[in-house]
């Protein structure tokens, strides 16, 4: 393994948290501003501006006549892998390793961009098999044999799959009902 793999993420750990910003913003409130992208994440519309020329020039962000920021195909699919790495490490940190919901939020914010897609697929599989560990159904064991061989032979779709952002979905739901639960204490 060389270690200059590192570098070959394809987005820093900036570059994803203004992604999935805008992803976020968009699905909220339907449009994202440069504004809207500074506010959400806590620093200034410069500094906004200056990182999404760059997600520009890589055709990852784009921006229409009224300013409104938008994300590409590619840019779409690299935020959902993002959001979908943050949930399924946080997931793994707090049910498997048993840290604190805020300390697992922020490893996995941290690991989120660096992983590669196997490595979170194969999460996935992980997690989701401990969580069904006690059904014994036939359909799911060859759901996830037939992932494991998917992995093995290098035949894995673009991350994430359906089946992968499903899970994540599920994990999300829950960690936000356990959330609301511990509100309502």
């Amino acid at each position: 393994m060389d270690w200059r793999e590192f570098d070959q993420n394809p987005v820093s750990h900036s570059a994803a948290h203004h992604l999935t910003a805008i992803q976020q913003l968009l699905e909220d409130q339907g449009y994202a501003r440069v504004s809207d992208v500074a506010r959400k994440l806590g620093i200034t519309r410069g500094s906004v501006s200056v990182s999404l020329k760059g997600l520009r020039q890589r055709g990852l962000v784009v921006e229409d006549q009224h300013k409104h920021l938008g994300l590409s195909d590619e840019g779409q699919r690299i935020a959902r892998g993002i959001h979908t790495k943050r949930v399924l490490f946080k997931a793994f940190l707090e049910k498997s390793l048993g840290l604190p919901a805020d300390l697992a939020e922020m490893d996995a914010c941290k690991i989120e961009h660096l992983v590669s897609d196997l490595t979170a697929e194969a999460l996935a599989i992980y997690i989701d098999r401990r969580e069904d560990a006690s059904d014994s159904s036939s359909d799911r064991d060859r759901q996830v044999n037939a992932l494991e061989d998917s992995i093995r032979e290098g035949r894995v779709e673009a991350f994430p799959g359906k089946e992968i952002e499903t899970i994540s979905e599920r994990l999300q739901s829950r960690s936000e009902e356990q959330s609301k639960d511990k509100d309502d204490e």
